[in-house]
């Protein structure tokens, strides 16, 4: 579905809502894979324009093995070594979640083993990507949002990037510093989305909403998270940058990423959940509003954001309440080695006195 406030789709798009909306049959995987294919041809304005590179797919056993056969494979890509295509319902192989620690273990080790030039891996129904570039790095979570926000900023200077709350300060930088503007904003892809449809209405030009996990809705798609759109976009950049003998992981070189982070989800035990966490979050606000060593962001959407300098843990801290869930999720950051158990340390010295919830984990980080 089109999203809100968001202008029709050209013929191709439309061909896809006759096949879905009017029930017309269709091989709709094709007609897709088309769109993409014609885009990276059109953008690097070659036919083949992926000869002589290697570039492997992680499906991890869900819905994204079409993207070897039918986008990489006729732009003249060596897919040799791509892996988990077919789908299986059972996930034999690894989670298929670009959040997993083995699964982009598993597409990092594949991209090593087989000298790639890139890895990309979608999670199950391919509305989640990330990549691994050459030689193995990963770009996922602040790296790749970093990636995909310097591709649309070096096309319009000034542009917004919408991105939700528990990104890197590193990250909110480097957009700066490449002339763009960080929003940051609530967890929640729909969240993301609905703030950039919100702020390009406004006549504020936001090209991007994003995630951490992977979750990624460009303007110019119709602000649709699509994985494989993502990915499209990252392989169009890395075709063109090849004409320089340079990689995707180039372009983020100046990003600063932190020495430490870390994220602890404490459990609510009170029947009314939400209430007793916001009721937690609001006195934690309250408490650091009142102590120097706290540093309240300014642009909170989402929980409390509290900054610390470099003698008092040398990073933030961000604690939420969770979208779903019975849980308090913490989410730590430092740019000093010790610096979140120090910030942490802070934190469990206020959250202990809550009986409504289980610290146990955050005391036993800190052990």
């Amino acid at each position: 579905m089109l999203a809100n406030n968001v202008e029709r789709a050209p013929a191709d798009a439309d061909l896809l809502y006759h096949c879905i909306i009017l029930g017309s049959k269709k091989d709709f995987m094709s007609v897709y894979a088309k769109i993409l294919s014609d885009k990276i041809q059109k953008e690097t304005g070659e036919q083949k324009p992926l000869s002589g590179l290697k570039i492997i797919v992680d499906a991890g056993n869900g819905a994204g093995g079409f993207y070897v056969e039918k986008v990489l494979k006729p732009l003249g890509a060596d897919t040799t070594g791509s892996q988990f295509l077919d789908p299986d319902g059972n996930f034999p192989n690894h989670i298929p979640n670009p959040e997993n620690a083995q699964a982009m273990q598993s597409i990092s080790d594949a991209v090593v083993a087989t000298e790639a030039d890139l890895g990309i891996i979608f999670d199950t129904d391919v509305d989640r990507a990330a990549a691994v570039d050459k030689g193995g790095e990963e770009l996922s979570r602040n790296r790749l949002i970093a990636v995909i926000s310097a591709i649309l900023i070096g096309e319009t200077k000034g542009a917004t990037i919408v991105t939700d709350s528990i990104t890197s300060s590193g990250l909110a930088q480097f957009i700066s510093k490449i002339g763009g503007k960080h929003h940051r904003f609530k967890r929640g892809y729909k969240n993301v989305i609905n703030e950039a449809i919100r702020l390009n209405n406004e006549g504020v030009y936001t090209p991007l909403a994003i995630e951490t996990s992977g979750h990624a809705a460009l303007k110019e798609n119709y602000f649709l998270d699509d994985g494989a759109y993502l990915v499209t976009r990252l392989i169009i950049q890395m075709a063109k940058l090849r004409k320089d003998n340079k990689h995707l992981s180039s372009i983020i070189a100046s990003l600063k990423e932190p020495a430490e982070s870390s994220e602890i989800r404490l459990k609510i035990l009170e029947e009314d959940f939400k209430s007793y966490g916001n009721i937690v979050v609001q006195e934690l606000t309250a408490f650091a509003g009142k102590d120097a060593a706290y540093h309240i962001a300014p642009d909170n959407h989402e929980g409390i954001r509290v900054s610390f300098d470099h003698q008092n843990g040398d990073g933030w801290f961000l604690v939420r309440l969770s979208l779903h869930e019975p849980l308090l999720p913490i989410n730590i950051e430092s740019d000093t080695a010790g610096g979140v158990r120090m910030i942490a340390e802070r934190l469990y010295g206020f959250l202990k006195n809550y009986k409504g919830l289980d610290v146990t984990p955050l005391a036993l980080f800190l052990k």
